[in-house]
């Protein structure tokens, strides 16, 4: 037994005993990136996975609060507003290095003290991008430390009141506005925005404390607008290219327009030149044929490509705006008309706008969707203008209003005659796209 050879434990390979801890060991801006793709609360929970992570989510550069980084399993609102209080405070206190995007955006948020606190705190560093979205109680009244914010290029906040000081002289470095659900002075506005000279894009929904909207901006490219406005004019706008208004209340004249006088759509498209896309929503088109609709534009808007119009057509001056942005656009090649009925729609002639003008072609115009029709003879003799006046045309799209009916109408619409051989009307009765 002495003499027999004990046994040796099994050799192990070199190379696995020294083996590298792989994850531990990931480039830094792999794991940077590997964090910043994560939610907040899953980019803290990687602090186990080793000492190298354990406090790297300290320094990212990117924080964003929102119902999904930040899970609260409870319903007592009491302690959700705590809890969600403790987290914010937890992350700030622990962060080190610079934070360049922060968005706030919970459903349990309310506009409280604490925010004036976290902005203050903010306002110190380099924050380029910040975004605030007050889903419960009133107005948040936005402290002064946000105007001091000189870095931003982002700027995003729903359900907000903002009063700059006097001292405020804009976001230099700004080049993307969003403003929803807030509350403003017109002239506080109006300075806000010339004085971003860089800005490029601009969103605003529903405003309180104006109703006459100005907007000077002359490195403005995008433009979206959704409110109640009496008055919607640009200044020194030469680079606009993608605009969407709406407007929701009717604010059209009701007098008697005269015809071929200056009105709101010379004054309105005399400040884009270079139009590309234009977007006519709810009753925009109303607010252009008041004050009287030319036959067309002094200048045409050669860059236009895709025009979108919610229309009435039992309104004549809407008919005739719509005419004149078509011939308008000698380049339109995607057209939409969204129908918008009214019940007491105002009659001022029984004539159909189609029947004052010459037809004129529409040579570039490839793609028609039609929606919410209801086979009134104005909507037929309005879908019978375009396909007898569009040479190149390739699809015509209707998708009519939820009406009896429906099997005539496309039966009519099959017989007009068309401009261009290879035109295909598709009919979506009670189909979904």
């Amino acid at each position: 037994m002495d003499n027999m050879k004990q046994r040796e434990p099994p050799k192990v390979p070199s190379n696995v005993g020294m083996e590298v801890d792989k994850i531990s060991n990931l480039p830094g801006h792999i794991i940077d990136k590997i964090l910043s793709s994560l939610p907040l609360r899953d980019a803290v929970r990687t602090s186990v996975l080793s000492s190298k992570w354990r406090f790297k989510w300290v320094t990212l550069p990117h924080l964003v609060f929102e119902n999904q980084s930040v899970l609260i399993s409870t319903q007592d609102q009491t302690l959700i507003k705590n809890k969600l209080l403790s987290i914010i405070d937890h992350v700030l206190l622990l962060h080190t290095g610079p934070i360049h995007k922060f968005k706030l955006s919970h459903r349990d948020l309310q506009g409280v003290s604490d925010v004036d606190r976290w902005i203050l705190f903010l306002s110190r560093g380099s924050v380029k991008e910040f975004i605030l979205e007050i889903w419960k109680g009133h107005r948040y009244k936005l402290p002064s430390s946000l105007y001091s914010f000189q870095k931003l290029i982002h700027l995003e906040l729903f359900n907000c009141l903002l009063k700059p000081p006097y001292t405020f002289n804009g976001f230099k470095s700004l080049k993307s506005l969003d403003l929803q659900h807030i509350t403003m002075d017109q002239d506080a506005f109006e300075d806000m925005v010339s004085n971003c000279p860089l800005l490029e894009r601009l969103t605003l929904m529903n405003f309180d404390g104006f109703t006459r909207l100005k907007i000077h901006a002359p490195n403005l490219l995008f433009f979206d607008i959704g409110g109640v406005f009496e008055e919607v004019g640009f200044q020194d706008t030469i680079n606009l290219a993608i605009v969407s208004i709406g407007l929701y209340a009717n604010t059209g004249s009701d007098r008697n327009l005269a015809f071929g006088s200056t009105g709101n759509l010379i004054n309105l498209f005399a400040n884009l030149p270079r139009i590309q896309r234009l977007e006519v929503q709810n009753f925009f088109l109303k607010y252009l044929a008041a004050g009287g609709v030319p036959v067309k534009l002094p200048t045409p808007c050669i860059d236009l490509t895709f025009l979108s119009i919610r229309i009435n057509f039992n309104d004549l001056e809407e008919n005739l705006a719509a005419l004149c942005l078509l011939r308008s656009s000698p380049n339109l090649q995607e057209l939409e008309l969204l129908a918008r009925s009214e019940e007491h729609a105002t009659m001022r002639s029984v004539m159909n706008a189609v029947e004052n003008y010459q037809s004129f072609p529409l040579n570039e115009l490839r793609h028609v969707k039609i929606v919410g029709i209801s086979g009134i003879r104005k909507e037929l003799n309005f879908i019978n203008f375009l396909l007898a006046n569009s040479p190149v045309l390739g699809r015509m799209t209707i998708k009519p209003a939820p009406v009896d009916g429906g099997m005539e109408m496309a039966k009519e619409l099959l017989r007009f005659r068309r401009a261009s051989a290879q035109a295909e009307i598709i009919y979506l009765d009670g189909v979904h796209e």
